[in-house]
């Protein structure tokens, strides 16, 4: 029996589950899907194989968005929350654009009015890269055809007009004072239920972001090794699968380890080792730099702290990537941001290096 799901586009979405086969397409009238419903239908019912590729003739960009997001589900991979997010912005602000409208006028309108809504540079690149993947995808799967040179000249535009751009590296490293006064502010807080003190002290000791540590599970900690594994770590040419194995040191001027069973004896019996939100350990943290008057301090400023401190103790690029998970060096410069005043003491340091174990050529 065939279902019909109207798309947020306005196309109708026809699927059929027969005699164990499933076939769907989209139509722009809900009438011409149940003409190809059944159809399709009788073909199965005499064994042959109607077709599974979509027969829409798309109109406006938000169909373009419909059929790449429609693709991606065939191949089992959903867009992640971040990518759903700026499509659906994208749905919002040029869904009902239709293609032979979709020029360069329109797109330079549509980055000045996002830049006034308060999209950063960085945002509207994002946008216009998807724009882009989208309109491309269009032409190499389905064959429409439509002209990537207006988001191309577009996107100069806005640049020239510094409305698009890269983000500004930061540098901020939290002195050794504002680092004491904001666990001693979060462990003395008892209206603090998370305890965002710890989180601070392991992710100084670990350089893990703040959702790889609410993430993590005892049954990835191997204790003999004192390793632990993140799963799924990000990284950006390889979201699912990307397992990481980083090593519970005491070489920042923290340990890991006795922060790891500090939090087994707290929290004994979770199956995650720091079952909290992440989002919510964040904005404790937010909400503790503003009570002490700690200006521009993100959490994530932490795995900077962390990858600087692991250089100045002496260990090597190489070992820090271990540590950190950078797959491509260069990456770990923006996160080295060294104080003058402590190389002296990083070039006699006498801390041992981690052991690096290199696999044969």
């Amino acid at each position: 029996m065939a279902t019909f799901v109207q798309l947020p586009s306005g196309n109708w979405r026809a699927q059929i589950r027969r005699k164990g086969r499933y076939v769907a397409e989209s139509f722009r009238r809900r009438k011409d899907a149940e003409e190809w419903a059944l159809d399709a239908e009788r073909r199965i019912d005499r064994g042959e194989t109607p077709s599974s590729r979509s027969k829409i003739d798309p109109t406006t960009f938000g169909d373009l968005i419909d059929l790449h997001l429609e693709d991606l589900k065939e191949v089992g991979r959903t867009a992640r929350r971040s990518k759903a997010f700026s499509l659906n912005q994208l749905r919002e602000k040029l869904g009902k654009v239709r293609l032979k409208d979709l020029d360069r006028e329109r797109l330079i309108k549509f980055g000045r009015d996002r830049a006034r809504e308060g999209a950063g540079p960085v945002t509207l690149s994002i946008d216009f890269t998807f724009i882009k993947t989208i309109i491309s995808h269009a032409a190499a799967v389905h064959g429409i055809q439509v002209a990537t040179e207006p988001v191309f000249l577009a996107r100069i535009a806005l640049k020239r007009l510094g409305l698009i751009g890269k983000g500004k590296e930061r540098d901020r490293r939290p002195t050794e004072r504002e680092i004491d006064r904001l666990i001693e502010y979060l462990d003395s807080n008892p209206r603090q239920l998370i305890p965002v003190g710890r989180l601070v002290r392991f992710a100084i000791a670990t350089a893990m972001r703040q959702d790889e540590i609410c993430r993590i599970t005892w049954s990835d900690v191997d204790a003999e090794k004192k390793v632990v594994i993140v799963r799924d770590r990000k990284d950006p040419r390889e979201k699912d699968g990307n397992d990481q194995k980083v090593p519970l040191l005491d070489a920042t001027g923290i340990d890991a380890w006795a922060v790891l069973q500090e939090q087994r004896a707290a929290s004994p019996r979770t199956e995650r080792v720091f079952p909290y939100n992440g989002r919510s350990a964040g904005t404790a943290f937010r909400r503790a730099c503003r009570e002490l008057g700690i200006p521009n301090l993100h959490f994530h400023d932490l795995r900077h702290e962390a990858a600087s401190r692991f250089f100045e103790a002496g260990f090597t690029i190489e070992q820090v990537a271990l540590v950190t998970g950078h797959k491509d060096w260069k990456q770990l410069r923006r996160y080295t941001n060294l104080r003058p005043e402590d190389l002296r003491s990083t070039r006699h340091s006498t801390r041992p290096p981690l052991k690096v174990v290199r696999k044969g050529r």
